[in-house]
Parts: C-alpha cells; sequence; structure tokens
C-alpha cells in the first residue's frame, strides 16, 4: 500500500492487530485462499451446532382422575423440561399427577446428542468473524488503493470528479425540493380524506339513528295492531299513568316531571330502580308470552316481577306451581298438588270456551267486550311456572292440547292471557302437547341468559335476554329488570293518597262500632246464637273453608275476595271477620290477622 506521508503510514499501522498486519502482507491468492478456509470453519461448526441437543431432556405427563396421562399441551408440544429444573420442581412441591413419560427414553430421560453444541456454535462465529474481518481489510486496502493511485496517476480526471460531484450536488437539491412539494400535496389529500371519513361517521350515526326510530315505531305499531285510533289514544294515555317497572309506589311516568314527587309504599321493596332498557316488560302484561332459559338464568325472577305488575294492573293472577307452595305465592292464588293444577287448566279452558261462546252471541265490538271484561272484575291471568313437567303427570292429553291451543291463540282478546314459564321453547317443554309448533315459533318469547361461575361452577343469570315479538322472527337484545331479592310477597300495599278507603256509611260505621266496643253487651246474644252471621260475613267464611285457610290476614286475601265481581275495603272485611270471631269460628292471632278454630 502507497502512504501519502511517514505520518499515514505510522497511524495506518498504529490500528492495525498482527494479525491482520500479517494478512495484509499476503498476496491477493494466499488472502482468498484464507478467506475460503475461515468460511468452511464457519460453516461447518454451524452445521455441527444446528444438529442434535446440547442438555439431557425429561419427558413428563399428567395424570388425569380418569387415570389417562396427558403428554402434551393444547398445540400438541410435549411437555419437558432439563434435569436441573425437574430437581428445583421437586423441591419446590411438585404434584403427584405429574410422572415421568414412559414412552420416551429411559423412564422418560432422553441424553443430549449434541454435548459440544455450544463449542461448535462459537467455532461457527469465529469462523464467519474472521472472513468478515479479512474480507473487509481486502475491500479497506483495495479502496484506498484505487484511491491513491487515482490520485496519483489522474490529477486531472480528479478535477472532473469534483465537477461531477457539484453537479451531483445539484441535482439532490432538486430531489429534495420534489419531495418536499409532494410530501405537502400528500398532507393536503390526507386531510380532505379525513374530512370525508368525518362526514360519513356524521351520516352513519345519523341513519342509525333513524332507523332506532322507525324500529321504535314499528314496535308500537305491533304493539298496537288491529286498535282503532281512540283505542291507541287510551294505550298511550294507559302507559303515560301506570305504574312502570323502573318506578316504585305511587309513582308514575306523568308524576315523574314534578321535581317534588317521592316515592312512597313499600309494594315493590325487592325491585331496584330500573332504566328505559326494561320498558320492553310492558309487553309481558297483556300478552300471552313464553319465558324460558336454561337455570339460574332468572325465568322465575321475571315471572315474579311480571306478576306484579299485572297485579297492579288490575288482573286476576292464578300461579300453577307444582314445585312450591302459598309461601312462596303470598298475595295472589296458587296452587301447587297437580290435582289442583288440572283443575285450574280444565277452569280455564271452561271459562275462556264461555267467554268465546257470550262474545259470538252477543252484539258487542272487540273493544267494548274488552272494557266489559275489565269494569266486571273479569281480567284473568294464569302463570304456569315448570310447565316442561305438565305433560308427565296430567294425564288428560286432550285437556292439555286444548288448553295449549286456546291459551296460544284466544285469551289475549278474551282478558285471560297467560304466561308460561319453562326450560325451552320446543313443544316437548311446553306441556308436552304436539302439532303446535307453528303457535309457539309466532308467540311472544322470553330467552333469560344464563352463565356458570367459573369458580363455583353453578349456573347464574347475566341479567340479559333474547325478546321475540308477537308474530315476529327477529330475537332483540335487552336488558332483565334488576331486583334485589326475589319477589314471594304480592299482597297490597299502596299508601293511603295513592289508594284511598272509600268513604263509609253511617250504618257500616255502628256495625264496626258495634263489633269493636260493644262485644261485651252483646256476648250473650253471641253465644245464644253462635253461628249465626250476615250474608256477606258467611260468603267470607264459606271463602276461607274452599280455599283451605287456617290463617287470614285481612291485607293477604282483600284483593282476591269479591262477591259477584264487587270487592269490599279493609272495614267492610275486618267488620266481618269480627262476625266470625263472635260467633265462635275463629280466634285474633294479630291486628287483623285470625285464625280458624279446626274443630
Amino acid at each position: 500500500m502507497n502512504y501519502l506521508s511517514d505520518k499515514h503510514k505510522q497511524l495506518s499501522e498504529s490500528q492495525q492487530s498482527g494479525l491482520m498486519k500479517w494478512f495484509g502482507q499476503l498476496p491477493m491468492d494466499k488472502k482468498a485462499v484464507a478467506i475460503g478456509l475461515s468460511l468452511t470453519v464457519g460453516i461447518g461448526s454451524a452445521a455441527m451446532a444446528w444438529q442434535g441437543t446440547s442438555s439431557d431432556r425429561i419427558y413428563f405427563c399428567i395424570k388425569t382422575p380418569s387415570k389417562a396421562l396427558v403428554c402434551r399441551d393444547k398445540d400438541n408440544r410435549p411437555f419437558r423440561m432439563t434435569p436441573f429444573y425437574w430437581q428445583e420442581w421437586k423441591l419446590s412441591g411438585m404434584p403427584r399427577q405429574v410422572v415421568r413419560d414412559p414412552a420416551m427414553g429411559v423412564n422418560g430421560l432422553v441424553k443430549a446428542t449434541n454435548p459440544c453444541k455450544p463449542f461448535w456454535a462459537f467455532g461457527g462465529f469465529l469462523g464467519f468473524a474472521l472472513a468478515g474481518w479479512m474480507l473487509r481489510h481486502c475491500q479497506y486496502e483495495e479502496k484506498q488503493r484505487a484511491v491513491f493511485e487515482d490520485i496519483a496517476q489522474k490529477r486531472d480526471a480528479a478535477k472532473a470528479e469534483m465537477a461531477a460531484r457539484s453537479e451531483l450536488l445539484e441535482s439532490y437539491r432538486d430531489v429534495a425540493i420534489a419531495e418536499v412539494q409532494l410530501q405537502a400535496d400528500l398532507d393536503l389529500i390526507a386531510n380532505d380524506r379525513t374530512v370525508d371519513i368525518q362526514k360519513a361517521e356524521i351520516y352513519a350515526h345519523t341513519e342509525i339513528e333513524v332507523t332506532q326510530m322507525e324500529a321504535t315505531d314499528a314496535i308500537f305499531e305491533a304493539q298496537t295492531a288491529g286498535m282503532t285510533d281512540q283505542q291507541k289514544a287510551e294505550y298511550i294515555k294507559q302507559l303515560r299513568e301506570m305504574k312502570t317497572p323502573y318506578l316504585q309506589g305511587s309513582q308514575t311516568l306523568q308524576g315523574t316531571i314534578d321535581p317534588n314527587d317521592k316515592v312512597t309504599g313499600a309494594d315493590n321493596q325487592a325491585i331496584a330502580p330500573q332504566d328505559n332498557k326494561t320498558a320492553w316488560v310492558q309487553n309481558l302484561i297483556k300478552q300471552t308470552a313464553l319465558i324460558w332459559g336454561n337455570q339460574g338464568g332468572g325465568k322465575s325472577w321475571l315471572a315474579r316481577y311480571v306478576i306484579q305488575l299485572k297485579k297492579q294492573a288490575g288482573y286476576r293472577v292464578i300461579v300453577l306451581d307444582p314445585d312450591s307452595n302459598r309461601s312462596e305465592w303470598r298475595g295472589v292464588e296458587s296452587y301447587h298438588s297437580w290435582d289442583e293444577i288440572e283443575q285450574q287448566i280444565r277452569d280455564y279452558v271452561q271459562e275462556l270456551e264461555s267467554r268465546l261462546k257470550t262474545f259470538n252471541n252477543s252484539s258487542l265490538s272487540e273493544s267494548q267486550w274488552r272494557q266489559k271484561l275489565w269494569a266486571s272484575g273479569k281480567a284473568l291471568s294464569l302463570i304456569c311456572e315448570e310447565a316442561t313437567t305438565y305433560g308427565d303427570f296430567i294425564k288428560d292429553a286432550e285437556l292439555l292440547d286444548k288448553f295449549g291451543k286456546l291459551a296460544l291463540t284466544k285469551s289475549r282478546k278474551q282478558e285471560m292471557p297467560i304466561t308460561v314459564v319453562a326450560h325451552n321453547n320446543t313443544q316437548t317443554c311446553l306441556f308436552g302437547i304436539k302439532g303446535l309448533h307453528n303457535l309457539v315459533s309466532k308467540m311472544l318469547q322470553v330467552e333469560c341468559l344464563a352463565e356458570v361461575d367459573p369458580v363455583t361452577l353453578q349456573p347464574s343469570s347475566t341479567g340479559f335476554a333474547h325478546v321475540k315479538l308477537d308474530s315476529s322472527n327477529e330475537w332483540l337484545d335487552v336488558n332483565l329488570p334488576k331486583m334485589t331479592a326475589k319477589i314471594s310477597d304480592f299482597s297490597d300495599a299502596l299508601p293511603a293518597e295513592s289508594n284511598p278507603n272509600p268513604p263509609i256509611d253511617k250504618a257500616t260505621l255502628e256495625r264496626i262500632y258495634e263489633l269493636e266496643f260493644n262485644l261485651g253487651s252483646k256476648a250473650d246474644n253471641t253465644q245464644s246464637e253462635p253461628n249465626k252471621l250476615s250474608p256477606q260475613a258467611q260468603k267470607l267464611y264459606e271463602y276461607f273453608i274452599r280455599t283451605e285457610r287456617v290463617e287470614a290476614d285481612v291485607r293477604e286475601f282483600k284483593g282476591n275476595f269479591k262477591v259477584q265481581g264487587e270487592r269490599f275495603s279493609v272495614e267492610l272485611i275486618k267488620s266481618w271477620m269480627y262476625e266470625i270471631v263472635g260467633a265462635g269460628l275463629a280466634n285474633w292471632i294479630g291486628e287483623g290477622i285470625i285464625k280458624l278454630n279446626q274443630d
């Protein structure tokens, strides 16, 4: 190599190692041989390092409760580790279910096939590094030699090169300016695209809101299908004034606009405040519906919530529940033996057929007929809990078949809607009847969704459900009403201002006074005629006997006891209870509570 000066030579040699200095003295052909030999060593060492394993491996399996061995993970990779970590695991507490894989090596131990693998890898690295170093040295020397030869022999060419470089810099300047202009154009186009995307998002959001409004209108039209304009107006008025599932006590939708409105009453203590997401439950009040889902999904809680709303709307509610008793359904009529359930189904079918016949022979319009049913207190709703087992224990298949067909097709217009609670929406789960697939698929359905707790493995409600409206094939996602406890007391507990007692005439007041304060003076007469009761008191006593009551709370049965459709106040019923006690047929055991004599 030619040096420009002694200083240049001294600096260059000080930066070289002895090996490279020796290498630099070799001719070009020997340098090529040395580089080739170093590459051969590197490739050979790398090939040897690639093969086999450098350490021992212990393959193991996990024994399942069924005594089967699981030796691979979900990606089909075998369970293995080095002996060192195997001993560490044993010292830290290895589970007894972990055993060595008998199918691998000697008791699961597979010896290393290439113990020198790290040394081969280091040899490969050293060979490639040395070859690269020597090649780089050759390139550097050749470059320097060419530069110095060019300087020494072609000074004029050097001047031309400088001129060329100056021209190249000018060209680079032009290219840089063009790149800046291009970037500015790209930024402008990107900004325009962003504005277009934002416009599209605004249009899409507006379209979604319009679609939601149209869907709400469609649901309302489906709910009011077949109604006249006057009936629709009355229905809207009723929705505004009735108690909603997300208000409590005496609150109404119209009442919420008053900032001084307060929640009164204690009849819905188990119902948490709701939001508009549960307003869909109003569909279950006056329509025949099927509530189904897996265990723990919230079917029964939703049914009890609907019963509360039905009672508030004025329905006489009858519950058929073979898996419970009357203590779980306080405040409503409930029947629990299969004989009672079958008889109630038979009575329901007879009543529905009677109403259909009476309506067909009358000259009333459908609206007038339904208003007449409400006015006469004949609005009836039947709740069929655990309907899946009805077909197994009620042997009268013809009765169940007729009940299913009438209830699913004719009940709503006769103000006798039913609510069926089952485990599925198949015909087998719906009373075990057959041939009603189309009726079941078209009816109002609610599927309560359940989930399994990953720790306790117990099913629980998700708080969500799917709803399919009447005569619709679309399932809608809805929220279930929020409740803090299961509703088991459906007794009337309205506050005085929202459910005032009717005025009591003078004769009734005198009668209550005589019964409450002059019992002592009437003792002789009571003893002489112990079983003489007034007609209404006699009917009340017969009602107690018919419903097999041992204890009677005036607040419990007040909404169920009526004579020819007429309901009575608490004071009147209490006065008749005084007559029953005075006749020696019962005894007072609490405020408004009597216990009937069993002898």
